[in-house]
């Protein structure tokens, strides 16, 4: 099990990869910043192929068409690729930027490169992710990950209903703040520390379909007895999920995960999954968009913590947790 300090606060998740790409201009009317011309607005996200951040794309580039300025795109060709991040900022502040939104794939390594960006009068906002320390960006637009995390450790611990809990949890990786971040709020949640000998497994998982496969088969050598899985996103939970049903277990463990995506809110339909936390990808982008835009036009700088909300999905409700069922998931989920 990892465990990292935890930034002040908490921002959300999703996992693949990061090809710097090029840019696409919002249309809309034209508005002019410093250097004339439409105002400048880079975004780099951790990969281009996971749901995830195509839905922050796509609110990226509705807001940048509203807004009237011009988006610049950048991803990663794998989860945790920093130098490719570092490489899309530098090109992205020579070309003139206004601001850049950044989800960091690295929290730690990302930040010399930004301290830069700002030294150069570029507004730098965190998306979904936030930098260690948080206080290396302007500001921050994200999910509260702890809080999300919480929700599903809540839900967890009433549906138990009092048995005893056998806990396998499906991390992220170390260094990765919204990993640890979520993996607290869900032991905070069912309220138990690390320590406690109900969690008797702990594997990273990259939030990897596949990885999360590997990881349940792992956990059910170690431990068969296993009733309750925490995944750090829906991607591994489907892959616990496929561990366990080879196992011929898939009626007697309950999974619960964090993210909302489509697929995952479907496979709360469908009992795969008991319960989830959906994050809102598409609003934190288009919120940053709409920062960037403002302090173009007008110098109006944003900063500090805004919260992009988080809402517990289940069709199983519980007494005293308050939760939304399937069908405000599907109206509201991405990908």
């Amino acid at each position: 099990m990892f465990r990292r300090s935890r930034p002040v606060v908490a921002a959300g998740l999703a996992c693949c990869a990061l090809t710097l790409a090029a840019c696409g201009s919002g249309s809309g009317s034209s508005s002019s910043g410093s250097g004339g011309g439409k105002v400048k607005v880079g975004l780099i996200t951790k990969t281009d192929t996971n749901p995830y951040f195509v839905k922050m794309k796509q609110g990226a580039e509705q807001a940048a068409k509203s807004e009237g300025v011009s988006l610049m795109t950048a991803a990663g060709k794998f989860d945790g690729d920093n130098g490719s991040q570092v490489t899309a900022l530098e090109n992205m502040v020579a070309a003139g930027v206004k601001g850049v939104l950044i989800t960091p794939n690295d929290s730690k390594a990302i930040v010399p490169a930004i301290a830069k960006a700002r030294a150069k009068g570029v507004l730098v906002i965190a998306l979904d992710t936030p930098p260690e320390p948080q206080s290396s960006v302007d500001a921050l637009f994200a999910t509260d990950n702890e809080k999300a995390g919480e929700l599903i450790g809540q839900y967890a611990k009433a549906a138990m209903a009092g048995k005893t809990a056998k806990i396998a949890t499906m991390d992220l990786a170390p260094g990765v703040s919204v990993g640890v971040q979520r993996h607290d709020g869900f032991v905070k949640g069912f309220g138990i520390t690390d320590s406690d000998p109900s969690i008797v497994c702990s594997q990273d998982t990259g939030g990897d379909q596949a990885k999360g496969q590997t990881a349940m088969e792992n956990c059910l050598q170690k431990a068969p007895d296993i009733n309750l899985v925490y995944a750090i996103n829906e991607p591994a939970a489907l892959g616990a999920f496929t561990a366990i049903k080879a196992k011929g277990r898939a009626k007697d463990v309950m999974i619960v995960a964090i993210d909302g995506g489509c697929t995952g809110v479907k496979a709360v339909k469908d009992g795969t999954i008991a319960a989830t936390a959906q994050q809102y990808p598409l609003k934190m982008a288009a919120d940053g968009v709409k920062a960037v835009a403002a302090y173009g036009k007008s110098g109006t700088k944003t900063s500090g913590y805004t919260d992009t909300g988080v809402n517990l999905i289940t069709d199983k409700p519980q007494t005293g947790i308050d939760a939304k069922d399937s069908a405000f998931g599907l109206a509201n989920c991405w990908g």
